[in-house]
């Protein structure tokens, strides 16, 4: 993710002070959590099976966007 925010801060050419990255990187982590923790409930499933859950569904709804299905 920090590679992500550094690839973002070259583009945008600004710098991130090292508060800034942890409150990005806080932000990401916990959205993530959020969304696997609720998948595992709405699934009764343990956290591993969540995110694959979602991983795929996400791949899926790429593959929809672009037409292959």
């Amino acid at each position: 993710m920090v590679s992500y925010f550094e690839w973002t801060q070259n583009i945008q050419q600004f710098r991130w002070d090292e508060e800034q990255v942890n409150l990005e990187l806080y932000k990401v982590m916990t959205r993530a959590t959020r969304n696997v923790v609720e998948t595992a409930r709405m699934y009764q499933v343990d956290l591993r099976q969540a995110a694959y859950i979602i991983g795929v569904s996400r791949v899926a709804r790429a593959i929809q966007l672009r037409g292959f299905v």
